[in-house]
């Protein structure tokens, strides 16, 4: 299934795909989020923002790296849980074929009833932008996308 959805997501691009991954783990009270992006989409997403020349693949000063994309994510990327805005924690990127994945945790939720979205991450750089979200709480699993300019979706459990 994996590698099926790793051919797919290649052969979208030059279409413009990100995949948040949203789910909440009961065990360690925490809400685990991580985000799929292009790895060049992100690159010249983040170049813009930063004004800089980037190498997401082989950075020369991977601390700075790292605060580009946890800046950039948590700036097009806000999550609310029954409510409660979750200040995301960033704990690291990696490369998997031609894709960035960015990770984040939010602990201390101990359950989630309702999550709220906004995500409107590469938007600005590509106007026909989809972002796919799928959410997982309780072992219950729901998925929509968003098309730019829309940037907003909620989920109830």
């Amino acid at each position: 299934m994996q590698a099926l959805f790793i051919i797919w997501f290649g052969l979208m691009h030059p279409f413009y795909v990100s995949v948040t991954e949203i789910k909440h783990n009961p065990k360690t009270q925490a809400v685990e989020i991580s985000c799929r992006m292009f790895y060049d989409d992100l690159e010249h997403a983040l170049e813009k923002d930063n004004k800089v020349a980037l190498d997401i693949v082989k950075p020369k000063d991977k601390a700075q790296l790292n605060r580009f994309i946890n800046e950039y994510v948590k700036k097009h990327l806000s999550i609310r849980a029954d409510g409660k805005v979750l200040n995301l924690s960033y704990l690291g990127y990696e490369i998997q074929e031609d894709g960035a994945w960015a990770y984040f945790e939010v602990k201390g939720i101990s359950s989630v009833k309702k999550i709220d979205i906004h995500d409107d991450l590469l938007n600005a750089l590509h106007p026909e932008q989809i972002n796919m979200l799928h959410v997982t709480i309780g072992g219950n699993r729901k998925s929509t996308k968003l098309d730019a300019p829309d940037a907003d979706t909620s989920f109830s459990f």
